[in-house]
């Protein structure tokens, strides 16, 4: 598939709206709205090129759903990821019985002492089928694929969430609840 410009745009967005505000010159509220003038301008001063119109596509056809506009259309938000403190208001649901997380192959010995942890982040991300997983863990490398035992682990007591755009988040995972998928 083609990379075109409102990807590399996209990017940008995903880095103010989750991690790094001030590069747009901008504040996120306490549930991570932006306001969208704002951002617009700000992403213009940085010196890149956007108006409405574009952002509006990139929202439209980001194939992982990464940003959602209030009811208004005058805030925009990413529904997760972020490594700011942000309360994105999410609701406690109870997981599938297995959900599976996607990471490269040289962070498997570490992840079979610690578990999963945020590391940056306010939530582990988990995929609640095997070929996102695969295609998570190509990002960061050779994949492999953790099967989560995430229906084990609402039952003794840890909480989920469901993001907008379907993405299991969870606090952390200990390694009783995780094994290799094969």
């Amino acid at each position: 598939m083609k990379k075109t410009s409102n990807d590399s745009l996209s990017k940008f967005i995903s880095l103010i709206l989750r991690h790094h505000p001030e590069v747009a010159y901008i504040q996120l509220d306490e549930h991570g709205w932006a306001n969208v003038d704002q951002l617009l301008s700000g992403i213009n001063r940085s010196g890149k090129k956007i108006d409405r119109q574009i952002l509006e596509e990139i929202v439209r056809t980001d194939q992982k759903q990464r940003y959602s506009f209030s009811e208004d259309r005058t805030l925009i938000r990413a529904n997760q990821g972020h490594s700011v403190p942000v309360d994105v208001e999410l609701k406690e649901q109870k997981p599938p019985q297995i959900l599976y997380h996607g990471t490269a192959d040289r962070f498997y010995n570490s992840i079979k002492i610690e578990g999963l942890k945020p590391k940056g982040r306010l939530y582990v991300h988990l995929s609640k089928d095997i070929e996102t997983a695969i295609n998570v863990g190509k990002r960061h490398g050779k994949p492999i694929v953790l099967k989560i035992l995430s229906g084990n682990m609402y039952q003794d007591g840890q909480a989920f969430y469901l993001s907008a755009n379907g993405v299991w988040l969870t606090k952390k995972v200990d390694i009783n609840y995780i094994e290799l998928q094969t």
